[in-house]
């Protein structure tokens, strides 16, 4: 079984937000998947994505392909992640 991390969209029209699942690359966007990892808003500011990156490096070891898109959230969110522990 091949597995993905992407982007599941919910909400309604023109009010996009988006969970980070990992999904057999065989099912549907919004169909199946096996764990939910975190979550994306594009409309919100600032902080807009949610990701455990326990569970996303977890995945990545066991094979799992991110999307172009949640690579660059996991990007963002591990350089984030430095900064809000100094700031405490």
């Amino acid at each position: 079984m091949s597995v993905s991390i992407r982007l599941r969209r919910e909400g309604t029209t023109n009010r996009p937000f988006y969970k980070v699942v990992v999904a057999d690359k065989r099912s549907p966007r919004d169909g199946k998947f096996i764990e939910i990892i975190g979550n994306y808003d594009p409309k919100k500011e600032g902080q807009n994505a949610n990701i455990d990156i326990s569970r996303a490096d977890y995945w990545i070891t066991k094979g799992a392909q991110p999307s172009d898109t949640v690579r660059s959230l996991i990007k963002r969110v591990r350089k984030a992640a430095p900064a809000a522990v100094v700031g405490k």
